[in-house]
């Protein structure tokens, strides 16, 4: 029973990644939640678990993505190149920091960086513009690539939402940021994943078919379903119009939250 309610958790978060163009740890994160609430899991790791979970099925649905775009070209290598090992380490200590904070402060700060998601997908415009792209320093990439593995881990995302911003406001068009972006979840994932992992079985974190704070039959029965609904999502988001989408998912968002917040200020 366990497995058909992942099946469905990444069948939504994978057609919902796909039609709205933004990772599904948003999505996989809140549901999740509510999911191990209900299997009756220790308070105090279930917020820890969602994150560790989501950030493993990332591992999955950011290879698919990233050999999409290389096909069309968008992946900038170079700027992956000077990103990934700040990602890497930032996301490794980004585990190790929700590690130490309580599930009530983990949910205040999810809440509100979800509201700030949803109000930048509500009220911000991206262009699509080719302009002249000037990207800082190797070392400047480095460090802004730390900051991102810190909050994505934190945050239990790809990074998308971050590293896109990052590199379109230097200048990158938006078909080559979202797909270097893509490529930097994997490292983000991987190390993030790991941290988890390994921050929660030094905790000694003693929960039914997990690994730390991953939930094994969580990761393969998201994944699995994630892989193929994310292509129909994308099909589907074709036929809709986009400036409504954002602003539906947008108030999905808002809604996501709120919940966290009210549940971390109880």
């Amino acid at each position: 029973m366990e497995l058909i309610i992942f099946l469905a958790i990444g069948a939504l978060a994978g057609f919902t990644a796909g039609i709205f163009g933004i990772g599904g740890g948003l999505i996989i994160v809140p549901l999740l939640y509510v999911v191990f609430t209900q299997m009756g899991y220790a308070p105090e790791v279930i917020m820890h678990m969602a994150l560790g979970t989501s950030l493993a099925t990332i591992i999955v649905t950011s290879i698919s993505s990233s050999i999409a775009h290389q096909k069309n070209g968008a992946v900038l290598w170079a700027v992956f190149k000077n990103l990934a090992p700040g990602l890497v380490i930032g996301s490794f200590l980004g585990a190790g920091v929700a590690g130490l904070l309580s599930g009530a402060n983990l949910q205040l700060i999810i809440g509100i960086f979800v509201i700030w998601v949803a109000y930048r997908m509500m009220f911000t415009t991206r262009h699509s513009i080719d302009q002249h792209s000037v990207l800082p320093s190797a070392f400047k990439q480095f460090c802004a690539g730390t900051g991102i593995g810190v909050a994505s881990a934190l945050f239990g995302i790809g990074g998308g939402s971050l590293t896109v911003p990052y590199l379109n406001h230097y200048g990158v068009v938006m078909q080559r940021a979202v797909g270097t972006s893509a490529a930097c979840g994997l490292p983000i994932a991987i190390a993030g994943a790991f941290g988890f992992i390994f921050f929660g079985m030094k905790g000694q974190i003693n929960v039914p078919n997990s690994i730390g704070f991953v939930h094994i039959y969580a990761f393969l029965g998201i994944s699995i379903m994630s892989f193929f609904t994310a292509k129909l999502g994308a099909k589907a988001a074709h036929a809709l119009s986009p400036v409504m989408l954002k602003k539906c998912f947008a108030g999905l968002l808002f809604a996501v939250g709120c919940f966290f917040l009210i549940k971390g200020l109880r």
